[in-house]
């Protein structure tokens, strides 16, 4: 037989607990430093090897100096100029102070083969966020003939024009090389500048491309004034709640003549024949 009796329910007093000695007899978190290059992958000593093109082999004799400087001084990297096998060398060494040098090293060397000139491609070595990204002409679109010709002349402009253009844009570096196209920059504005050369191999005019282009960088502004301000926001949204912010200011309505940056606004309204007065 089951009991009708309800369970009697135990209260329990919460007891605030001590911190135990314990604890707090534990000695300092200990702090190691990062390991070297020579003490990672068991102290083996790591290559890269980057090959040189027939046509870039003259203008890396000519500024060999201004690629070994940075490279041997700064980041601590071997380098040396295969000559048999036409390939730079690359290898890790003692004091190489992080191993990520190496591949910096590497993409930079790359970069300098592709086309860049050695002042765009050192940007690899300061800046972490930079890359290169290349496609070719046939990747977007199929051409031949004069129709390839066309394109790649709407790539460059009159003068380098357009690349120029898009360049100091979207703040990229770009190289034509054949049908071969090399971008040098960070993640979004990589996709800014191909988006915007895509719409020229398409066959986009260039002034169409100049005003899409002009909107998106200046979003992109935008949102980068907006990052920046995260910060001084969070200094605002305290003031607000200590209620310390200033008076809010008062500004005058805009007149016509100041709106739409001084353009001239009208409308046309449509009039009917029989709202017409008969002429005397």
């Amino acid at each position: 037989m089951q009991s009708n009796e309800a369970p009697v329910s135990m209260e329990v007093e919460a007891v605030p607990s001590e911190p135990s000695s314990a604890s707090a007899a534990l000695p300092p978190k200990p702090i190691f430093e990062p390991l070297k290059a020579h003490e990672m992958s068991d102290g083996r000593v790591q290559f890269r090897k980057v090959s040189v093109p027939p046509h870039r082999y003259s203008p890396l004799k000519k500024v060999w100096m201004d690629i070994y400087t940075p490279v041997y001084e700064q980041m601590k990297i071997d380098i040396r100029m295969n000559l048999k096998g036409r390939k730079v060398e690359l290898k890790t060494r003692a004091d190489t102070p992080d191993v990520s040098n190496l591949q910096k090293c590497s993409d930079f060397v790359q970069a300098f083969m592709l086309g860049f000139d050695v002042i765009d491609a050192i940007a690899l070595l300061r800046m972490d966020e930079l890359y290169v990204e290349s496609f070719e002409i046939k990747d977007v679109k199929t051409l031949r003939g004069e129709h390839l010709s066309r394109a790649i002349g709407r790539l460059s402009g009159k003068g380098g024009k357009t690349k120029f253009a898009i360049e100091n844009a979207t703040k990229t570096r770009i190289v034509i090389a054949d049908t071969k196209i090399h971008i040098l920059g960070s993640f979004a504005n990589i996709k800014v500048a191909r988006d915007s050369l895509c719409s020229l191999i398409l066959g986009s005019p260039a002034g169409k491309v100049y005003s899409k282009l002009r909107a998106v960088t200046a979003r992109l502004a935008e949102s980068f004034e907006s990052s920046e301000d995260v910060c001084g926001s969070t200094k605002v949204l305290a003031d607000a709640a200590s209620g310390s912010l200033p008076p809010k200011s008062k500004f005058a309505p805009l007149k016509a003549r100041e709106m739409s940056y001084g353009e001239i606004q009208f409308r046309e309204v449509y009039v009917p024949p029989h709202c017409f007065l008969p002429l005397k």
